[in-house]
């Protein structure tokens, strides 16, 4: 990617106040406005709603059958959906 498409991006994440802009010196500075986890919240969100008809299932049920989880990540998953549960009581 050339660095006028990069620049460009930025400009872009920018306008859509997902960066800021340091113009203090002739090397501008981006950084990330968003913290990376409100940006992981907007991504699924977005995803669970444009491809999955906003259920989480499918898109659970999809991410297990397009790679082979290990027995231990299968063993993480009980244990978050039992602590999810546990909560939602």
């Amino acid at each position: 990617m050339g660095y006028t498409t990069v620049l460009k991006l930025m400009q872009i994440m920018v306008d859509k106040d997902l960066l800021w802009r340091d113009e203090k010196e002739r090397a501008h500075v981006y950084s990330p406005k968003v913290a990376r986890a409100n940006t992981r919240q907007r991504l699924i969100d977005d995803l669970l709603e444009r491809a999955f008809d906003g259920s989480a299932k499918q898109l659970v049920m999809q991410a297990l059958a397009s790679r082979k989880a290990s027995a231990e990540d299968l063993d993480e998953i009980r244990k978050m959906i039992d602590d999810y549960m546990r909560g939602a009581k």
